[in-house]
Formats: structure tokens, C-alpha cells, sequence
């Protein structure tokens, strides 16, 4: 993970009230409920989280600074040689008696804090009340939705054991289905199988991958986005393309090859086809739970790139024996 002061922008000698004010703006710009068509903000929304739990409490700000934990709160091993001091017994940090074991925990009484030892600390004044101050005091627990708008679950403030993350699929993968490696937030690296059919924008749940909690380790939920094609656009069920033709396929007909999220097939283009029929191709879509759809070639009649006298003066003399009007009717 980043600097948690280069992740929420602010400088190493930023009192807590600006690293507080620089938490509440990020976190309410980079909100996933906020973001809903992009794909990186609930990284990023995982990210500023995980640089607050540092900076937004004083002890373990300090040993950031000291160097005692690095940017996910873990503890550095300085080693324990002879004149060290030992672990857990001061600056040098460790798991002595001294050291402090943090938990967090939603119930009731809304998040609180608990050390190794079972002393309890005060409610959770950190994520929960400053989200709520950045959206306008929306959300309650897990228990209800209390306000309007959108409703703020554990996960979604970094405290609880759920990871947030993000992954981005072509059109054609999406159909078939395919399995992505992927790093997460927390660094860890996971296979992801992406379903045939997947829709842009639902979530995969991986269930046990998230962070490890006192009742065990939560979920990673991945949400998916579908890059635009090239070529292909998704309508629902059914896949749109335009086919170009070349103005005497349009006229004396031809047999074409049609690019498929498979592979390409040959259609039969009729004679004398005008520019704008569609030939719809059964089964060649998108997969979906009602069965797969089809494939839409729409029919595009494209002259050369370049002029040609020929050409032309065969159009000029069709204009002069045999004019019509395509648009008599409009």
C-alpha cells in the first residue's frame, strides 16, 4: 500500500482536524455508490480508508512515524539483538505485554473497540461518524436504513472484514467466460473465474479471501465492467454490428464473413440490397439466463477510398437515363 499521507493528500506535519477534513473529502468523492461507472473507485474508496485507519488515530499515526508499523498497520521487525529493546516493551514495538491487539466490532451499540486484553474503548468516532457527517448523517447499521439515500454497511467503511476491489473484462471474455489474476487492495493476489454472461457492473463475491476478523475472515466482493467493443454493441441479449459491403456486393449479391463474439461466419448478402437491412443471425449473441441471444448485421454500403472516373461516369450516366428518388415517401 501507498504513503497513507501521499493517499489522502496531506502533509506528514497535517494536525488531526486537516487529516480528518481531507478524509471526509476524498471519501465522500470517492464513494463506490458515488462512482457507480467506475470501476477503480471502490479501490480507491478501499485505499483512503486503510490510510485513515493509520492517520486518523494518534497512537498508531505516531508509530507510522517512528516506523515501528508500515502503511497497513503492520508491525516492522526490527530484530531482537542483545541492547534492543525487547519486543513489545516500547519504542522498538513487538508483542510484549505491553502491546495492544485493536478489534473492531459492529452491534447495537454501533462500532467499538476492543484491545487482546478484553478492555473496551469508547464507540468508534472514526469512519462511521464522519461518513455519516459527509453524506448527511445517511445510514444506520446493518439492522435498518435510516434517512434517505444511500445506507453505509461495516464493509463499506473499512472496518469490517469485507475487501472492495475492481476488475475490468473485454465484451468477448464476458461471453465465454474467463479466469483473471487479480491483486487486491490488501496486496494479496487471486484467481478470479468470471462466468459466462456476466453483466456490466455485478458484483463476484469470493467468499473467506477478505481480511481475517475475529469471526473469521470476510469476502471479497469484485465488481465487474465490461470495456466497449470496437465492433460489437450489447442490446440486452443481442449483439448489434454494422457489416460493410461494397457497393457491387449490394448489387449483384455475395457471400461474406461476419465477425461473431466466437468465431466469424459466412452470411449470404442478396442481390440488390440497399444499405440499412439488418440480417439477424439466431444464437450468435450475448448469453443470458433466458437462453442466448441473437447477432444483428446491419448492412453498410461503402464506396472506395478513393475516386474512380470510371465509377463516376457510370453514376452520372444512371442519373441521366435512369434517375429515382429513395426519398419520395419521406
Amino acid at each position: 500500500m501507498r504513503d497513507p499521507y501521499e493517499v489522502l493528500g496531506v502533509d506528514r506535519k497535517a494536525g488531526a482536524g486537516d487529516i480528518k477534513s481531507a478524509y471526509r473529502r476524498l471519501a465522500k468523492k470517492l464513494h463506490p455508490d458515488a462512482n457507480k461507472n467506475d470501476p477503480k473507485a471502490a479501490t480507491r474508496f478501499a485505499e483512503i480508508n486503510a490510510a485513515y485507519e493509520i492517520l486518523g488515530e494518534e497512537d498508531k499515526r505516531k508509530a507510522f512515524d517512528r516506523g515501528e508499523i508500515d502503511a497497513e498497520g503492520k508491525p516492522r521487525f526490527h530484530g531482537f539483538g542483545g541492547g534492543g529493546p525487547r519486543p513489545g516493551g516500547g519504542p522498538g514495538g513487538g508483542f510484549g505485554p505491553d502491546a495492544h491487539f485493536e478489534s473492531f466490532n459492529f452491534g447495537p451499540e454501533g462500532f467499538t473497540r476492543s484491545t487482546r486484553r478484553g478492555a473496551r474503548g469508547g464507540s468508534f468516532g472514526g469512519f462511521e461518524d464522519i461518513l455519516k457527517e459527509a453524506f448527511g448523517g445517511m445510514g444506520g447499521g446493518r439492522g435498518g436504513r435510516g434517512g434517505t439515500g444511500s445506507t453505509f454497511e461495516p464493509e463499506d467503511f473499512g472496518i469490517g472484514a469485507d475487501v472492495h476491489a475492481a476488475l475490468t473484462v473485454t465484451l468477448p471474455e464476458a461471453a465465454r467466460g474467463v479466469t483473471e489474476r487479480l491483486r487486491l487492495p490488501t496486496g494479496k493476489d487471486v484467481d478470479v473465474k468470471i462466468p459466462a454472461g456476466i453483466t456490466n457492473g455485478q458484483q463476484i463475491r469470493l467468499k473467506g479471501q477478505g481480511m481475517a476478523g475475529q469471526a473469521g475472515a470476510g469476502d471479497v466482493l469484485i465488481t465487474v465492467s465490461i470495456t466497449p467493443h470496437a465492433v460489437f454493441a450489447l442490446e440486452g441479449a443481442d449483439v448489434r454490428l454494422d457489416l460493410p459491403v461494397t457497393l457491387y456486393e449490394a448489387a449483384l449479391g455475395a457471400k461474406v464473413r461476419v465477425p461473431t463474439l466466437d468465431k466469424p461466419v459466412e452470411i449470404t448478402i442478396p442481390p440488390w440490397t440497399s444499405s440499412g437491412r439488418t440480417f439477424r443471425l439466431k444464437g450468435k449473441g450475448f448469453p443470458a439466463k433466458t437462453g442466448r441471444g441473437d447477432l444483428l448485421a446491419t448492412v453498410r454500403i461503402v464506396l472506395p477510398e478513393n475516386s474512380d472516373a470510371e465509377l463516376e461516369a457510370l453514376m452520372k450516366k444512371w442519373r441521366g437515363e435512369k434517375p429515382y428518388d429513395p426519398r419520395k415517401d419521406m
